[in-house]
């Protein structure tokens, strides 16, 4: 990741470069955070993701996305960054992200499944609306400049709480097997795929969402432009 960053600043591209805090990409249990007896350790793993996005700032990002959701990260992030000379660097908090079956084909890739347990610990129960607006809250008031809702398709109605309950940029996250669904049915035949990406693309838009993460970006950008 760091290499990466590096490489995109020596290019000297015009992009803003925004980075994924979390560690379950990096850890053999596939869970967010040091786990001692099966069980996350919230509190010992903020030093780690505090590391983690000074090493990211360090390289060259712009904007630190913890997507951990481990208690009080944003406040340790916010604060390392800020004692390090990174005032300017943003942080998006991934403050709604529901423990969701959505994620499977991410998770295959990246082969970050927990190896034991889920993630329910410490992602968000999805019949739960009211606890989204107090993770957004929370995480504000610890210092994130925009937050995320993720997944997107089946959290509509959150985007659009959080939307009208916070006065900030508000992102979703159109996550793996939300396009892959998408994907697989066009492959079929049974829907137009442009038509269908564009009517979700305005769906996830129209229920208040300012940034949209999606797999469908680059298809996305070529169909606008065209």
């Amino acid at each position: 990741m760091q290499r990466a960053i590096e490489a995109v600043r020596k290019a000297k591209l015009n992009l803003l470069v925004m980075t994924d805090v979390c560690l379950c990409e990096y850890t053999d249990h596939g869970h967010c955070g040091i786990v001692k007896n099966e069980v996350v350790q919230n509190d010992a793993t903020l030093e780690l993701l505090v590391t983690e996005a000074l090493s990211h700032a360090r390289a060259g990002a712009d904007i630190i996305a913890p997507s951990d959701m481990m208690d009080g990260r944003v406040g340790a992030i916010r604060k390392a960054l800020d004692a390090n000379g990174f005032q300017d660097v943003a942080i998006l908090a991934y403050a709604a992200k529901y423990c969701s079956g959505f994620y499977g084909p991410f998770r295959e890739a990246a082969q970050s499944a927990p190896q034991f347990g889920d993630r329910r610990s410490y992602q968000m129960d999805p019949a739960n609306v009211r606890e989204a607006l107090r993770e957004v809250a929370m995480d504000l008031e610890e210092g994130a400049d925009m937050v995320m809702v993720k997944p997107a398709l089946a959290y509509l109605d959150v985007i659009r709480a959080v939307r009208e309950e916070f006065d900030v940029p508000v992102g979703a996250y159109n996550v793996s097997g939300e396009y892959a669904m998408v994907k697989a049915a066009a492959r079929n035949g049974w829907i137009d795929e442009q038509r269908v990406v564009m009517e979700i693309m305005t769906g996830i838009q129209r229920a208040g969402a300012s940034i949209v993460l999606t797999y469908h970006a680059k298809d996305v950008a070529r169909w606008v432009k065209g």
